[in-house]
């Protein structure tokens, strides 16, 4: 959730930083030729963030390295070493039981809340979810037919995750857009002043959720909040700001992913037209092709932060205590050392020990319902709109600017 600016022409604290805005649309837009850059004269990149250094990790192992690696930590209160502290934006009260979830956190609190969450968000309560989502995207489909038009952004792609990890938590259809609009706002956040203008929003999404835990409370439901109130471990319950927490982070990673993964994917099937075709005639492909998708496409482009326990040296850089770190998985999703020719679409491509949905115990929950989502998506899609295509010219796509998220913000098509 934050922008980069470099410049060749500055140091800061002696490093030198690059002239890169990474946040921009023009880089969102293909920005892997930039990452090839790095990963080959400079794989570990110094930045200026919120006032404060950062660094991006690009290669495939040293991504690896950073989200596995315990030196690593994700709750930067845990990256003290007694004499200083990481620098952080100050936050309102209300919003600090958003920070109250397992991607914020390292074990032990990590290990109890995933442990707890698991028991909530299971395989089975996914599997319930496949009738629905084919059923859902039918009816995506015949109203976008209706119409004579769509968008796929949002006639399409985001529907489909919003409905199911709403109907998941509990979600009135009433409170929906609203709910989306939130989540927006915190996969948004560029700049300083972003996140100022994002209180607002931040304040309704966390009074909106303490109502919904009241109302599962007192009248308990056959959902994913109500497992979540309900949820216990040796003795172990989540408190109201954890649930409070996990359902936001459920929320935003329960679609924003999806939503970038199903318009990322179209959009590159649609430049390779013969894997396409491949995909409609070989169903048995689909799902190593979700495979393929993922790690090509790179809709989670940044992993979010992490924080140096103590000085670290990797891929020849040396990284002070303290620090502020992002792995690039978009960058270890194309390196050439791993992946052969990654600039290439595979949709059969064997042994894609891809990182697009993270990496040790951070690994993405939601991973298993993005990709059930997401398969069930291009088979109807694919099927109902047999000459689909894009109503612009490729160039003339919008991006979005999350630092975390890439995706583009609207896709019209023709069919």
């Amino acid at each position: 959730m934050t922008g980069f600016y470099y410049n060749m022409t500055r140091t800061y604290q002696n490093i030198a930083l690059e002239q890169v805005i990474v946040t921009s649309p023009s880089f969102r837009a293909n920005p892997f030729p930039t990452f090839k850059y790095w990963r080959h004269n400079r794989p570990v990149v110094p930045v200026k963030v919120f006032g404060q250094r950062a660094w991006l990790v690009t290669r495939y192992d040293s991504v690896v390295t950073t989200l596995t690696d315990e030196r690593f930590v994700k709750n930067r209160r845990n990256a003290t070493d007694g004499k200083k502290n990481p620098p952080q934006m100050w936050l309102p009260g209300f919003v600090k039981p958003l920070e109250r979830n397992m991607l914020d956190s390292d074990d032990p609190d990590h290990a109890r809340l995933r442990s707890l969450v698991h028991q909530a968000f299971t395989p089975r309560l996914i599997a319930q979810m496949e009738t629905r989502i084919h059923r859902l995207a039918h009816e995506l489909i015949d109203k976008a037919i209706a119409k004579g038009e769509m968008d796929l952004i949002r006639d399409f792609a985001l529907p489909i995750p919003m409905v199911v990890i709403s109907e998941m938590l509990g979600v009135a259809e009433q409170d929906r857009a609203a709910f989306h609009r939130w989540s927006n706002v915190m996969v948004s956040v560029t700049k300083p002043i972003d996140g100022i203008f994002a209180i607002p929003s931040l304040y309704q999404l966390v009074k909106f959720l303490r109502r919904l835990l009241s109302e599962h409370r007192l009248n308990p439901q056959d959902d994913l909040t109500s497992a979540l109130l309900q949820a216990s471990s040796e003795g172990s319950k989540l408190s109201e700001d954890e649930v409070v927490g996990m359902a936001a982070l459920l929320l935003t990673a329960g679609h924003e992913t999806t939503v970038n993964l199903i318009g990322n994917s179209v959009l590159a099937l649609l430049a390779h037209p013969a894997e396409l075709e491949r995909l409609r005639t070989k169903p048995e492909l689909m799902k190593s092709a979700i495979e393929e998708l993922v790690r090509y496409t790179s809709p989670v482009l940044f992993a979010t932060e992490r924080y140096t326990r103590e000085d670290i040296t990797i891929a020849g850089t040396t990284i002070p205590a303290c620090e502020l770190v992002f792995a690039v998985l978009g960058s270890a999703n194309h390196d050439e050392s791993i992946f052969e020719n990654p600039e290439t679409l595979i949709l059969d491509r064997q042994n894609n020990k891809h990182v697009g949905f993270g990496s040790g115990m951070h690994y993405c929950l939601g991973a298993p319902l993005a990709r059930l989502e997401s398969s069930i998506a291009f088979q109807v899609l694919f099927e109902r709109l047999p000459n689909l295509r894009l109503a612009i010219n490729p160039e003339s796509l919008r991006w979005n600017s999350s630092l975390i998220m890439r995706g583009a913000s609207s896709i019209p098509v023709k069919f």
